[in-house]
């Protein structure tokens, strides 16, 4: 057995530490060359170097406490169940219970209180609040976030964040008066501290205030009358369940079939994918019947400058050698994560090719004899009308988009599950005839970049639009082969490519690049955890500018586009944009997500032929 190595015997320590203060013998800590992050009891922490310098130690020391806190002081149910719909608040809000559960370990213990010290001040160095040079620069959740945990622990404010935070100090605390100090003394009262968090929120003018009593009885005769809608609902939930039983009784015969070692066997297999698929652009010429595809562009919304927006294949944004080095890092996130999608890819795949290809015309003179005709043919041989001939069913032209969401928040798991989604997704569909594209949008800087700087220039002309670099990333074409895009994928994972997101014109591109395709039939799947964010457009345009022309876009494809839309939201509840739509809390649950929506539009079709 080799020797343990210094790094080896670290993580052992830090597990074990873990585990003990969040009471919880599972808790399993793994490394990340990514930010850190934590799913249930798996924690990923900062992977400090060979040498373990102290202070990348501290660092990894930091963030597996914080995670182990939460999972031992932490109730996810009552953090939601109160949880302002407000993006600014909700953020807020995140962030207050955050400072919260690190508070109850800094003030017990010493160790704990200089490790979530090394920890926030690495948080913050990749914060905006470090590069804040005007008070409309800083996120009011982070300076908010910094002031509590001053007054909670006594721990000064890191230096890279001291400028901003005091660019908002007198701002904030004219405006919260004794806030802090109320939730100084409900420290170890979650739900207590939840309620002074929304008061707080409130005195800052980032929440609505509660309705009079008589709105009140108002909205609680318009929730009963609801009731009914929401019972039905629970009934259809119900058809759900049962029809989600009958797939796990598909998966585990899956497994004795051995169906999910095909799946995965397939890197010699998909080697053999057709050559010259690949056009200059992967585009095709649209067909003179097809209805009016282009979305309108009087939607209220402009952009300042196109100057500096990129549409860009994923290979041209770093060398060959780092993509090899980021799709082996992907390929390692499949631990614990590739059974289960592998075998509902291969129940999407089965459900496909027995829409394709079983199908019979009976009663015919010649052909492979009906089964159900069988004793009439033994007692009259020359029965004739016995037979029945397999038939090809008029499957239509397919193509698949997944539209990705690049942006900060994205960091982490989230965008790890989703690459490995898009991967196993593209493979499934391309051997079942359907092509498939994948996309990733994202902006080319923070805090708007050449776009910005342009704007300046000018002398800041009123109500520019949008003032940020786009940067739209083709993963993989829909005409090329996955064995040729696959290493594409692991450009994801590379530090410092998500930055902000502008979903509206993101959504426009994807739509419009399959309008300019042959098949027949379009579907365009995006995957977000939230609504569009842009400071520097959102700094000197309406606060809901990006948001109401994400709603224009979607409105038009539902309503007029023959692009079918469905959209998947992690974490945050996208409902509220697309009429078709489902939100997971969980990104484990993303593959399976993603292959059971899709298998519902396939069945649909199925249903109207």
């Amino acid at each position: 057995m080799a020797e343990e190595t210094p790094l080896d015997k670290f993580k052992q320590a830090l597990t074990g530490a873990s585990r003990a203060i969040a009471r919880e013998a599972e808790v399993e800590v793994a490394w990340s060359a990514d930010s850190p992050s934590a799913s249930g009891k798996n924690f990923r922490v900062p992977l400090p170097g060979r040498d373990l310098p102290p202070e990348q130690v501290a660092e990894a020391r930091g963030f597996a406490d914080s995670f182990a806190l939460k999972l031992r002081h932490h109730d996810a149910d009552l953090h939601s169940k109160n949880a302002p719909p407000e993006a600014t608040a909700r953020a807020c809000y995140d962030e207050f219970e955050r400072v919260r559960y690190e508070a109850l370990g800094a003030n017990n213990f010493g160790g704990i209180k200089a490790n979530l010290e090394s920890a926030t001040e690495m948080r913050v160095l990749s914060d905006p609040i470090a590069r804040a040079q005007t008070r409309e620069d800083v996120p009011l959740q982070t300076a908010l976030s910094l002031m509590l945990r001053e007054k909670l622990t006594g721990e000064a404010v890191p230096e890279a964040a001291q400028h901003g935070v005091e660019l908002v100090r007198e701002f904030i605390e004219e405006r919260v008066g004794d806030d802090f100090e109320n939730l100084l003394t409900s420290l170890d009262d979650q739900e207590a501290f939840q309620s002074l968090s929304l008061d707080m929120l409130q005195h800052l003018d980032l929440t609505q205030p509660s309705d009079s009593p008589d709105e009140a009885d108002n909205d609680q005769g318009d929730d009963e009358e609801g009731q009914e809608e929401q019972e039905e609902g629970d009934q259809d939930q119900g058809e759900g369940d049962a029809q989600s039983s009958e797939m796990a009784g598909e998966m585990s015969e899956g497994d004795s079939d051995g169906e999910g070692d095909t799946e995965m066997s397939s890197d010699s297999e998909m080697q053999d994918g057709e050559p010259g698929e690949e056009g200059d652009d992967g585009m095709m010429p649209v067909r003179p019947n097809r209805p009016q595809g282009e979305i309108p562009m009087d939607l209220d919304y402009t952009s300042y400058t196109e100057a500096y927006d990129e549409e860009i294949p994923a290979e041209e944004l770093c060398d060959a050698e780092e993509l090899d080095r980021l799709r082996a890092y992907l390929d390692s996130q499949l631990t614990g994560l590739q059974g289960i999608v592998t075998r509902l890819a291969n129940r999407l795949q089965r459900r496909l090719m027995a829409q394709q290809n079983r199908s019979w015309d009976f009663d015919q003179e010649d052909g492979v004899i009906d089964a159900a005709r069988l004793a009439r043919v033994v007692v009259s041989p020359g029965t004739s009308m016995a037979y029945k001939i397999e038939k090809d069913v008029e499957f239509k032209d397919t193509i698949v988009t997944l539209l990705i969401d690049n942006s900060g928040s994205m960091r982490g798991r989230p965008i790890s599950i989703a690459a490995i989604s898009a991967d196993i997704l593209a493979r499934t569909l391309e051997r079942s005839g359907v092509k498939t594209e994948i996309l990733g949008f994202t902006t080319r800087a923070w805090k708007g970049g050449q776009s910005r700087e342009q704007w300046l220039a000018d002398g800041k002309p009123p109500n520019p639009g949008r003032l940020n670099d786009l940067r739209h990333i083709i993963y993989k074409k829909a005409d090329e082969p996955w064995r040729r895009a696959r290493r594409n994928l692991g450009l994801m994972m590379r530090e410092g490519l998500l930055k902000e997101n502008i979903d509206g014109e993101a959504l426009m591109w994807a739509h419009n690049r399959l309008m300019a395709r042959r098949e027949d039939r379009r579907i365009l799947m995006v995957i977000s955890d939230g609504a569009p964010v842009d400071d520097s457009t959102l700094s000197v345009n309406s606060a809901g500018y990006l948001e109401a022309h994400l709603r224009k876009v979607i409105d038009w494809i539902e309503r007029v586009s023959p692009v079918q839309l469905v959209a998947i939201g992690i974490g945050h509840d996208v409902t509220r944009y697309y009429r078709r739509a489902v939100t997971i809390m969980d990104v484990e649950q993303l593959g399976g997500t993603i292959i059971e929506q899709l298998a519902e539009l396939f069945e649909e079709e199925k249903g109207r032929r």
